[in-house]
């Protein structure tokens, strides 16, 4: 049985312009122990993902038109107001907007844990303590006494680390926790990440719109586009042999020393489609070069290619699948 289960989720936000499908009709699962990058550009519905599992969604605007979250084989929106903080944690992009900033670093952590593990005050500093030193805080005693504001990036993302696993949870959600350092601070968070994947049982979720990141961490990627999910593999799969077109466009897009000096970076062609008013067919076809007219009329179902699964007409004759 998968830790989580994703089937068929569509999620809308009614703003003054209309209507706009954030995902549409995405599935996928996440297992015990198993670290699960998605990647994709801006808007395409990563973060979307993430704050729909934690229910955490902006209201009025944004709600869950369709589909089920399942946790542990048991729905999941139903308890998750028991669960997040606890066995269910979320690292947000932004450290410095995720932290209260009139309260010291140390409230914030000991508060998690009286809340939730029902610790007495005396246990919670000393545990948050350990959690400061495990993410490599230095002088950890002291720094419990400072506020937010105090600390560097790299320091507040690793708070908001220690924070999220203080109460050992099962699933760890980490949305872009290394975008807005600079490239040391993120080699420095990476590795707690990598130390986290070893050291415990608890599966994540990593969201990043680099693929040479999640090369780093993850176990399996799952790739989205305009609010759907157009390939899911193994890492080694994906490098090895991408199979979507926009995929393939991604790797192509990494910048390199072996490539050739003075030579142009690729870009994919054209933007993200406005998914107040998607295309029709395939979300992608605006873009692809591979096109053809049923990519136009049609949206491709997921198709199974090795152990790999990808919704392009290019696979058509494999076998269909719905959740991977």
């Amino acid at each position: 049985m998968p830790l989580l289960e994703v089937k068929n989720l569509t999620v809308e936000f009614h703003i003054p312009e209309g209507v706009l499908k954030a995902l549409d009709g995405i599935s996928f699962m996440l297992n015990e122990g198993e670290v699960l990058g998605i990647v994709g550009e801006s808007g395409s519905g990563k973060s979307t993902t993430a704050l729909s599992i934690m229910n955490l969604l902006p209201a009025p605007s944004g709600r869950i038109k369709e589909g089920e979250i399942f946790f542990k084989g048991e729905p999941l929106l139903e308890k998750i107001d028991e669960l997040r903080g606890k066995d269910i944690s979320m690292v947000f992009q932004n450290p410095l907007n995720s932290l209260n900033p009139s309260l010291k670093i140390g409230q914030q952590l000991m508060e998690v844990l009286q809340e939730h593990m029902d610790m007495s005050e005396e246990k919670a500093w000393n545990e948050s303590i350990e959690a400061l030193r495990m993410m490599g805080i230095p002088d950890p005693e002291t720094m419990m006494n400072r506020y937010p504001f105090e600390f560097s990036g790299g320091m507040r993302q690793r708070a908001m680390i220690a924070m999220a696993m203080l109460c050992r949870p099962k699933l760890l959600i980490a949305d872009e926790p290394t975008t807005a350092l600079d490239v040391t601070i993120q080699a420095q968070i990476l590795r707690i990440f990598k130390r986290l994947k070893k050291a415990t049982q608890t599966s994540i979720i990593f969201i990043s719109h680099d693929l040479s990141v999640i090369a780093q961490i993850a176990d399996r990627v799952l790739i989205m586009y305009a609010g759907k999910i157009l390939e899911i593999s193994s890492v080694r799969d994906l490098f090895k042999r991408p199979l979507h077109p926009y995929t393939q466009g991604l790797l192509k897009s990494i910048p390199s020393f072996s490539k050739e000096k003075g030579k142009k970076l690729y870009s994919i062609p054209g933007n993200v489609p406005n998914l107040l008013n998607p295309p029709s067919g395939c979300v992608f076809h605006p873009r692809c070069p591979y096109t053809k007219e049923i990519c136009n009329l049609e949206t491709p179902p997921n198709f199974k290619v090795g152990n790999s699964t990808v919704s392009c007409w290019l696979f058509k004759g494999a076998d269909v699948v719905e959740t991977t």
